[in-house]
C-alpha cells in the first residue's frame, strides 16, 4: 500500500492521499533502547468530515463507528505502535482505517420482517401457563373436609 495511492473500497468509499495526515511519535511497544531515541509509532489522522471520496451515508457511518477515535470535528485519529519500523506502523494503521471505512460502507441490514405465532404454538403456550397455574395452586396449604 503506497502512500501517494488512493484507497479505493467502494464506488462511494474512496480514501484520497490528501484527506491523511501522518505524524511519528515515540512508541511504547516492543524496542528496547531504541523507543526512547526514535519516533516509530504513527498516529494518522483522516478527516472525515472533509473527505471527497466518502458519500454522506457512509461519512456518519465511519464517525459512529469510530467511536472515541473521533473528534468533535469528525477527524478520526489511529495510533499504530505494535511494531518497530515507521513503515510497518504506516501499513497497520491506513490498513485498520480501511477496515474501519469498509465497515461503514457495508449496505444496511434488509428490513425484519413481522412475523405471528401460529394458532398451534398459542394454544401450546396457553395450555402451558394453565397447566403451570395448576401445579403451583397445588402447593398451597392442605384443607380437611
Amino acid at each position: 500500500m503506497n502512500a501517494d495511492e488512493k484507497i479505493i473500497i467502494t464506488d462511494d468509499a474512496v480514501i484520497n492521499p490528501g484527506d491523511l495526515h501522518e505524524d511519528f511519535i515515540r512508541s511504547s511497544g516492543p524496542g528496547g533502547q531504541n523507543v526512547n531515541k526514535v519516533a516509530t509509532a504513527v498516529q494518522l489522522r483522516f478527516d472525515v468530515a472533509n473527505a471527497r471520496g466518502l458519500s454522506e451515508r457512509v461519512r456518519e457511518r465511519t464517525i459512529k463507528l469510530a467511536g472515541q477515535r473521533a473528534t468533535k470535528d469528525g477527524v478520526i485519529v489511529i495510533e499504530a505502535g505494535r511494531f518497530r519500523t515507521q513503515e510497518q506502523n504506516r501499513a497497520d494503521a491506513r490498513a485498520r482505517l480501511t477496515v474501519l471505512v469498509a465497515k461503514a460502507a457495508e449496505p444496511p441490514p434488509p428490513p425484519r420482517k413481522k412475523t405471528r405465532p401460529s394458532k398451534g404454538a398459542v394454544e401450546r403456550r396457553l395450555k402451558s401457563k394453565a397447566g403451570r397455574g395448576s401445579i403451583k395452586k397445588m402447593r398451597g396449604r392442605v384443607e380437611d373436609d
